[in-house]
């Protein structure tokens, strides 16, 4: 028994050899000149795996695995090519080893070099990439590595554009490393639209433009004659994270619909926490001039008229609206001052207990039909208690967000 038992084990451990983690062997590249196919500092990995290789994020047969996804800046033309020191061999250990490359096939469009050689030449190619649409902004930011101020463009493009879809097919798998829940849309439907973010470099005395992020909004219809654009997917690419990309591209989409007499108000499909912070940030910035959110009224509680506004000028919904009053109002209020801070803090917790509210009465209702009377007073009593915990976790939780976003707002 106990030589079988050795044995697995011995048999397991090599097995155990063959397995590599896909976010670390998948490596992600933009590259702009060829020495960057050398710089490991030019290198980034996926954050999720999973929608390609499972809930393990395991690739199963190799060692030392490498997925090389090298892509060219601008118009992401795409290097593929998978290394490894060893394989399993399936005469030898009686297992197979996981089908890679048709599993990165499934999400990269065709026509991807599997050479470097290729891949170079392509690259001296890329001075004729231009961006794709309609020019809606350009900003600047200055970067300390650099030492100069570096220009940025934010295009709106749509499937008419030449090269486009194409192009859309590329950058769309980038969705599948980075965004947890991630899926390709359906790019035949005429009512999504398309915003990208360029960055201006350059090369041999040439202007080039690098891909640095984009978005996908959905227009909804409502009748009888207005729309309601959905934000859907948004991603700015790992190179160019935490330098203000995601705030200009969402303002940007936000005036432009703004700008729009059919547009009813901007929402979003299932928003992570990272881009309600986003979000929060662009709104309070939109709106902490127009006069329904002086001080004064601020103070004197949200209003028909502060949802009135918002809507009409900038096209942002009644719940979002909400959100801005409590930043805004947070940032005239004296926190310091017992009775200003106790008057915020009941305004909040009111719109919170809403949802708590609503549970305690279905609650109530089904233990009516299930328990005597004097058990249900007790657990009612149970339930306010943690109710109370709750709704103040949540309310100092929400502070120290709003707070956040105050502070990036006083150094914008």
């Amino acid at each position: 028994k106990n030589l079988s038992f050795s044995g697995l084990t011995a048999m397991e451990k090599k097995l155990a050899e063959y397995k590599c983690n896909t976010n670390e062997a998948i490596q992600l590249k933009l590259v702009r000149f060829p020495e960057d196919l050398e710089d490991e500092n030019t290198t980034f990995n996926p954050e999720y795996s999973h929608q390609v290789f499972g809930d393990d994020e395991v690739a199963f047969g190799y060692k030392g695995l490498k997925i090389l996804l090298y892509y060219i800046a601008g118009n992401l033309s795409t290097l593929f090519r998978i290394e490894y020191t060893s394989k399993v061999n399936e005469k030898f250990d009686c297992v197979e080893a996981d089908d890679v490359e048709s599993k990165i096939r499934e999400i990269i469009p065709p026509g991807f070099c599997t050479n470097t050689d290729d891949f170079v030449s392509l690259l001296e190619k890329e001075v004729n990439f231009k961006p794709f649409g309609m020019l809606l902004h350009t900003y600047s930011i200055h970067n300390e590595e650099a030492g100069e101020d570096i220009t940025y463009h934010i295009y709106k493009a749509d499937m008419t554009c030449p090269g486009f879809r194409e192009y859309h097919e590329r950058l769309q798998t980038f969705l599948m490393w980075f965004i947890e829940t991630a899926s390709f849309i359906d790019v035949d439907d005429e009512r999504w639209n398309y915003f990208l973010v360029f960055e201006k470099y350059n090369k041999d005395g040439a202007t080039l433009f690098a891909t640095v992020g984009y978005m996908t909004v959905y227009n909804y219809y409502v009748y009888p004659d207005k729309t309601r654009p959905r934000v859907s997917q948004m991603l700015i690419l790992p190179p160019f994270q935490g330098e203000g990309h995601g705030a200009q591209l969402l303002e940007t989409v936000h005036r432009y619909y703004m700008s729009s007499p059919t547009v009813l108000d901007i929402t979003a499909e299932d928003p992570s926490e990272n881009y309600v912070k986003l979000r929060d940030f662009v709104l309070v910035k939109l709106c902490q001039d127009l006069l329904c959110f002086s001080p004064v009224k601020l103070m004197q509680g949200f209003s028909q008229e502060m949802v009135m506004e918002a809507q009409q000028k900038l096209k942002i919904n009644k719940q979002h609206t909400r959100r801005v009053y409590e930043i805004l109002r947070l940032r005239a209020t004296n926190m310091g001052d017992a009775e200003q801070s106790r008057s915020y803090r009941l305004d909040v917790k009111r719109r919170l207990i809403g949802p708590y509210k609503k549970k305690q009465r279905e609650l109530a209702k089904m233990r009516r039909c299930l328990r005597p009377e004097e058990m249900t007073n007790q657990l009612n009593q149970i339930d306010l208690n943690l109710q109370r915990e709750q709704l103040e976790e949540s309310f100092q939780q929400l502070v120290s967000d709003y707070r956040r976003v105050l502070e990036r707002l006083a150094q914008a």
